[in-house]
């Protein structure tokens, strides 16, 4: 991967503290992102499927709506719609989302939260449209046919195991907690308290099981279906079983900062806070804190048995959508900390800026989406260096959550 960097991280500070260099940040990054996305809109099929990434001969990549993936285009044409008041963006969005629907009775895994929190629920928040409360509702309802009382968590995954051949009875994984944002908006939709009160004992228990000493997290546990207690703890797509995989750090970070803005329970802000010390003070970090794909790539003492059919480079894959989805989970946590906001506000800052200003798609080569250089899963040699639907639909998020502390 060859990054074009446009700007150095000297410029990029230098650009901390000017507000109009960040509306004018803000502004070129709408405006590219409404191109992109409308060549999106000119190129999906008329079937219902969504844009999700990039064929290997340059044609947009789509996904049907059972994808865990489907819900980020409709959400990301929200935020277009909030960024820049386009009336256009607001009925493709409608346009789009209504072909989700059918996922609110979809109880095959645990992403109907991405699938209806990303598309439905930001649907609601910008129109307040009735009919969406109740898809919200019912995929909340589908959503909590995967609790467990024994294990006190939601499937993720129906079977599956590890590469050696280990079998998995209830596999959790750190993904699961963005999840937690849809049973705590159809509780206060409906006035249901199960709702409420499996989000939360959903993410005590991963608190305890998921995360280490160091507050680096596994990407699954596989818990037992009878007695509850932990089976194993592995990865499905970072570099190996003790490695730090990028992205589902991203995904601790974000569901425990949304689940302290939702209940205020400190113990969920100090395991948010605790996650990001982590990720930004990681030595592995590079400089424009867009991590690599995994914290511990390249470390002798986490090499996997896949490794050496992966082709050799020069230096490691980044992860855009990481960062993404830490840039914005940064902005809501520097919202709710009670000392340390400044510091989280800038990172994000930081970050955005680096996915703004360097990681942004080349519209020759991929004229659909808005970042490149994100990762899928690597072990399984899927969706590598290349563009990501929900990458874009993170990063439009940041911008709508810093473009609010701005003003």
């Amino acid at each position: 991967m060859k990054l074009k960097f446009i700007t150095g991280l000297a410029l990029v500070l230098a650009l901390f503290g000017c507000s109009d260099k960040k509306q004018d940040f803000i502004t070129a990054n709408v405006d590219f992102a409404e191109v992109q996305l409308e060549n999106a809109l000119k190129a999906i099929p008329e079937d219902g499927r969504l844009p999700r990434s990039i064929k290997k001969d340059g044609q947009l990549g789509s996904t049907g709506i059972y994808d865990w993936t489907s819900g980020f285009f409709s959400g990301s044409l929200w935020y277009l719609y909030e960024l820049s008041g386009n009336e256009h963006w607001h009925n493709e969005a409608e346009r789009t989302t209504v072909w989700l629907e059918p996922i609110q009775y979809y109880t095959d895994n645990h992403d109907v939260g991405f699938m209806l929190n990303c598309s439905f629920g930001n649907g609601l928040r910008l129109t307040d449209n009735a009919a969406y409360k109740q898809v919200l509702i019912n995929g909340a309802e589908s959503l909590c046919t995967r609790y467990s009382e024994v294990t006190k968590t939601i499937k993720s995954w129906n079977g599956g195991g590890t590469k050696d051949g280990n079998r998995w009875q209830f596999p959790v994984i750190i993904d699961n907690m963005m999840n937690l944002d849809l049973l705590f908006e159809a509780s206060k939709l409906s006035g249901n308290e199960q709702y409420r009160n499996i989000a939360i004992t959903h993410a005590e228990t991963t608190m305890k099981n998921h995360f280490r000493d160091d507050f680096s997290s596994y990407h699954v546990v596989d818990y037992d279906t009878i007695t509850g207690e932990v089976r194993g703890k592995y990865t499905h797509q970072g570099y190996s079983h003790e490695s730090a995989w990028a992205r589902g750090q991203a995904w601790g970070l974000y569901g425990f900062t949304l689940c302290y803005r939702e209940t205020g329970d400190e113990r969920f802000l100090n395991q948010a806070e605790a996650i990001a010390d982590y990720m930004l003070q990681h030595p592995n970090l590079p400089e424009d804190m867009v991590p690599l794909w995994d914290y511990h790539v390249n470390d002798p003492a986490y090499v996997p048995s896949w490794l050496d059919k992966l082709p050799k480079l020069e230096q490691p894959w980044r992860d855009a959508s990481a960062a993404a989805i830490t840039s914005s989970a940064l902005f809501d946590l520097s919202k709710l900390s009670k000392t340390n906001g400044e510091k989280w506000s800038k990172a994000a800052e930081q970050i955005l800026f680096s996915l703004g200003n360097s990681y942004k798609a080349d519209p020759v080569n991929n004229p659909f989406f808005v970042l490149d250089h994100s990762v899928g899963n690597i072990p399984s040699h899927s969706e590598i260096d290349v563009p990501l639907n929900y990458a874009d639909y993170y990063f439009l998020e940041a911008l709508a959550r810093y473009k609010k502390l701005e003003n």
